[in-house]
């Protein structure tokens, strides 16, 4: 199809001498043979269909038809492809749309919440007295605060002593008593010493505990009715009142009607009580036989015990003794916290507190000392007031404890 041409400015394909030039002219002009030759071959097939519909296509006809449905297919190709990058377009238009929507309506729940929780909003309006005189009258309203029930930080207490303390957080807590560790042989207190570091290293790293130390003051009614001595009506009455008031005696000045309790209260995380449980009451029965072979008597707790300490430590001053059943919680439908809260806790700072009407404060000690003495936590409690000593334990895994040492 190509020909010689003569142009001065004329663009070898080869650099051959006698070689074929093409220039743009050329080119514009074979587009347009080209195109009219296959409008004229289409049209000539229409013709000829028309007057032979039986007559084979010939092979111009057929190139000519192949071409002109492929860019038919070409065309819809594109139109389509253009459809879809326009809805695409107008999803992510929605899209945006919606999420300025909602960012707005946030926008606007958060600032009335910020309104409504402000610590003193000051209203004035105008009351209209029986005088026909103006008065201004001003409205406090004061911020919404948590009950007393809710700072309590559990969420159920069930009747076999196992509360869950978080979603999936589960404790069970053991009452143990004293053995005569100070006035022991040395033999004996190395003994009762490694019982006793091998009684901790039992807990691993997937077991929470902590032991509790509670001072508390006594209901000395429900121990002077344990020591009341009945008159008999005879001759030895005079006896028995006496040998009466010299308990009684005895009892006020022994520990400041102070009694000193001991609990280990340990935990672990599951999806659910039913598998929480089991676990629970594993480690459970391992404790007791530790404690067994401390020689140290032990027993669990169950929820109505578990529920009375929480009160007797949030109430210390508080004169009625604990009533509590869990057929009232049935009949009544009040939580376990209704009947262990104090009527109000109060924290100022991070130290003091106070809960009902009751002042105390709190602190926390991190002790890292190559040497302890093990009179420490006895002169601790030795002090004559209300008192609650936590030892939190956490175990370690072998490398992390190195590691910490190390850094200390």
């Amino acid at each position: 199809m190509g020909r010689k041409r003569q142009s001065a400015e004329r663009r070898p394909v080869t650099g051959k001498e006698g070689a074929i030039y093409l220039d743009e002219e050329y080119l514009d002009e074979l587009v347009e043979e080209l195109a009219g030759d296959e409008n004229m071959a289409l049209a000539g097939t229409d013709k000829s269909r028309k007057r032979n519909p039986g007559r084979e296509l010939t092979r111009r006809e057929k190139k000519a038809l192949a071409k002109l449905e492929k860019e038919t297919e070409k065309a819809r190709k594109v139109q389509e492809k253009a459809d879809q990058k326009a809805a695409r377009k107008a999803a992510r238009k929605e899209e945006k749309e919606a999420k300025k929507k909602a960012a707005r309506r946030k926008s606007v729940k958060k600032k009335s919440g910020l309104n409504k929780n402000k610590s003193v909003m000051k209203k004035a309006h105008t009351v209209t007295g029986g005088s026909g005189k103006n008065q201004t009258k001003k409205v406090e309203t004061k911020e919404k605060r948590l009950s007393a029930q809710k700072t309590i930080p559990y969420r159920e207490m069930a009747k076999d002593g196992i509360s869950r303390v978080q979603d999936r957080y589960y404790s069970k807590t053991i009452r143990f008593y004293d053995i005569n560790y100070q006035l022991a042989q040395n033999e004996d207190k190395n003994a009762i010493f490694e019982n006793w570091c091998d009684f901790l290293n039992y807990f691993d790293s997937t077991i929470h505990f902590q032991i509790s130390f509670i001072n508390h003051n006594s209901n000395m009614m429900e121990y002077e009715s344990v020591i009341q001595i009945k008159p008999q009506r005879d001759a030895f009455d005079n006896v028995r009142m006496e040998y009466a008031q010299m308990l009684k005696n005895q009892l006020a000045k022994g520990n400041n009607g102070l009694v000193r309790t001991k609990y280990i209260t340990f935990g672990i995380e599951a999806d659910n009580i039913r598998l929480a449980k089991p676990k629970l009451e594993r480690i459970e029965a391992d404790i007791l036989n530790n404690f067994k072979v401390l020689g140290v008597s032990a027993y669990p707790l169950n929820g109505e015990e578990r529920l009375k300490i929480l009160y007797e430590t949030f109430n210390p001053e508080e004169k009625v003794p604990f009533r509590f059943s869990y057929d009232k919680v049935l009949r009544t439908g009040m939580g376990t916290k209704d009947f262990v809260a104090p009527t109000s806790f109060v924290f100022k700072n991070g130290k003091d507190f106070q809960m009902g009407n009751t002042v105390g404060a709190a602190s926390y000690l991190q002790i890292l000392a190559p040497e302890l003495t093990d009179k420490m936590l006895a002169e601790f409690l030795d002090m004559d007031r209300n008192l609650i000593v936590n030892l939190h334990i956490q175990s370690l895994d072998q490398m992390k404890a190195i590691k910490l040492v190390k850094v200390k």
